[in-house]
């Protein structure tokens, strides 16, 4: 007797085979059986001809804290992931000592846009070590599977405290850092993950503390992969950080380094590319590096009052300093910091910056001053242009003019879809940088597979069905060495989303108020999803979220080697 049968189907099974109508038998939390005549269940689905496809492993994800208060992993089992990797870009909480709880939330509350008092009111210090963390986990519950980095400005917080974001490490504190990374390799973590990115700042403007690693810091941790036998080097990177130098870690260790975030910059659109080449090149010679690409265009709303696509400027140094008091404005005014701006946002050197072109699509949202009113849904680009201003100008002025806590939308990457194609097609990508559970306040591309199917499926036609669930599903868990999961063959884990693929995609963005405190968050819902299993255990219907669902995620501990 089969504890699931789901009748009817269209099984696309994730490896990129062609589809095929039958049924699919469930038993023990895994499949039992795909065709005919699979035999009696004691639940029975009729899927009425929908699509039943692997769930959507997502590799990006920053639900490190809201795991605490929140077992669905909110929005993303909504949106058709079944499976969540946390800790990317090394932003972690744990390890973390109690002297450094309150720097930490502060810190993720700058650099991933998230609310300091949702954090305060609903992480939970039940752990300190990263082993106590998944063990805290797996006593509260999940209903996602969830794969964990050890994060590097945890790691470097726990050692070097206060002076993680200031100084490079001794040799005997790299290696007691080495030692909090294998310890967590041998409990279960899926890899390392750190970020060299400038844009990646902590409180005050203050780097992040990984950013202060140097060489033998990095080889040293990374090699405890290797070490392990075991793991994926994560890095968000930087401008000084290259994919020769990335390779030779790869070299090394003989770990896969997976590198984000790989958007087309129209800034500099070939530069992507030609990184990709490089990746190609790596590949070549027996060293496995990936690209992290997205599949859509990278937006976020924002306030000048904390503007996170623009404090990646160097040049906005002086206005992180001035944030919270009076000489913000007077910094803003300044004609030498605008300069400054301006010469930055023109030059090429610097990737995946905010630019000119950031502000032709770039779109006032709201009018806190009523003189303003008749902005609101205007480009500011054509509202410079109309005022006889430069954009930037243009821009301060406003904000300078009772707008500084006005919402403005923005799409700062990947807004030519031509060259997002080719991303998206590469065959050394994987597509995820959903960054759910990070910068709430800002986005919402939880929904990056729904978005996957609808629009480049089914909209664009750039890929077939087959393909685009291949990509989020069978690809992203081979990547991170995930067993048996993210495709549908007898023996695998039962992780399946059932969908309508004339329908299927994400919905109007929307605020909501749900999280601690009664902080807000973008959301953006599912269309055309009719359910969600995970391990078996159905969370999603075609209502959405089923609150007495249960909890069978679980935290995944064993990778392939």
């Amino acid at each position: 007797m089969h504890d699931l049968l789901i009748k009817n189907a269209v099984i696309i099974d994730g490896l990129g085979t062609p589809r095929r109508a039958g049924d699919l038998a469930v038993k023990d939390g895994r499949i039992a059986g795909i065709g005919r005549d699979l035999g009696p269940a004691r639940q029975t689905i009729d899927a009425e001809g929908l699509v039943l496809a692997p769930g959507i492993v997502d590799l990006h994800t920053h639900f490190d804290a809201q795991l605490c208060w929140d077992a669905y992993a909110t929005p993303s089992v909504a949106l058709g992931a079944t499976s969540v990797v946390i800790g990317n870009c090394g932003f972690t909480i744990a390890p973390c000592r109690t002297e450094d709880r309150g720097q930490t939330l502060r810190n993720l509350t700058h650099v991933e846009g998230m609310s300091l008092e949702a954090l305060e009111a609903g992480v939970d210090w039940q752990f300190e070590s990263y082993p106590d963390y998944l063990a805290m986990l797996e006593r509260k519950g999940l209903v996602p599977n969830v794969a964990s980095f050890v994060g590097h400005s945890s790691v470097r917080t726990y050692v070097l405290g206060a002076e993680s974001s200031a100084r490079s490490a001794t040799r005997a504190e790299v290696a007691q850092m080495k030692a909090i990374v294998k310890e967590a390799m041998q409990v279960g973590a899926c890899g390392f993950a750190s970020s060299t990115l400038e844009q990646h700042n902590g409180e005050n403007g203050i780097p992040m503390p990984s950013r202060l690693a140097d060489e033998h810091e990095m080889m040293e941790l990374t090699g405890a992969l290797g070490e392990a036998g075991k793991g994926v080097f994560m890095l968000t990177k930087g401008m000084k950080t290259t994919v020769p130098w990335l390779e030779k870690i790869a070299a090394s260790n003989r770990r896969p380094v997976m590198i984000a975030a790989m958007f087309v910059d129209p800034n500099d659109p070939t530069r992507v590319f030609s990184e990709f080449e490089e990746i190609s090149a790596a590949r070549g010679r027996g060293h496995e590096l990936w690209g992290q690409v997205g599949c859509f265009a990278l937006g976020m709303e924002f306030v000048l009052r904390h503007p996170y696509p623009l404090e990646a400027f160097l040049s906005w140094r002086p206005a992180i300093e001035a944030e919270g008091s009076e000489a913000f404005a007077q910094v803003l005014a300044s004609k030498e910091f605008r300069a400054a701006v301006k010469v930055e946002a023109n030059a090429k050197t610097v990737p995946n910056r905010f630019s000119y072109h950031s502000l032709a699509h770039m779109t006032i949202r709201e009018a806190k001053n009523p003189k303003h009113r008749d902005f609101v849904g205007k480009n500011v680009t054509a509202l410079a242009k109309a005022a006889g201003k430069d954009p930037f100008d243009w821009l301060f002025d406003w904000g300078l003019d009772g707008e500084l806590d006005a919402m403005v939308e923005c799409k700062l990457f990947n807004t030519d879809e031509t060259a997002v194609r080719k991303l998206l097609t590469h065959p050394h990508s994987a597509v995820a940088l959903s960054d759910a559970g990070a910068h709430l306040s800002f986005l919402c591309d939880a929904g990056f597979g729904m978005h996957l199917y609808g629009h480049w499926v089914r909209e664009r036609g750039d890929l077939t069905l087959e393909q685009a669930v291949h990509l989020v599903t069978c690809r992203t868990a081979g990547v991170y060495r995930i067993k048996d999961r993210g495709h549908l063959t007898p023996g695998a884990w039962a992780d399946m989303m059932l969908f309508d693929p004339a329908t299927v995609g994400r919905g109007e963005k929307r605020r909501v108020a749900d999280l601690p405190a009664g902080a807000s968050r973008v959301h953006t819902p599912a269309v055309g999803l009719y359910g969600v299993w995970v391990n078996g255990v159905r969370a999603v219907d075609g209502q959405g979220l089923i609150a007495d669902c249960g909890r069978a995620g679980r935290v995944l501990r064993d990778f392939s080697d």
